[in-house]
């Protein structure tokens, strides 16, 4: 495999923010290292090549912040998504 394959490979996890156009808030780690020159949230978010982002490790909140529902993977349109932010903290 050449170095540019395993570069590819490379997991580079983001935990991000995502609110849905249901009002629905979102917690989860994304691969930003997914695809090769992405290295951004935003690049993520602005490639047409795949409609879906990929999220893991997620804490989802329909509406309530009480009862958070948890996924271990999660596939969001992107089209359903209304704001997407970067946990600072990290």
């Amino acid at each position: 495999m050449s170095e540019k394959n395993t570069k590819a490979q490379d997991v580079k996890p983001r935990i991000i923010r995502l609110k849905l156009v249901d009002g629905s808030q979102v917690n989860g780690q994304v691969n930003i290292n997914r695809d090769l020159g992405y290295d951004r949230l935003s690049d993520l978010m602005t490639n047409h090549q795949d409609p879906f982002l990929i999220l893991y490790n997620v804490t989802a909140h329909p509406g309530n912040l009480d009862n958070p529902i948890r996924y271990k993977t999660l596939f969001i349109n992107k089209a359903h998504i209304l704001w997407a932010e970067p946990d600072e903290d990290q």
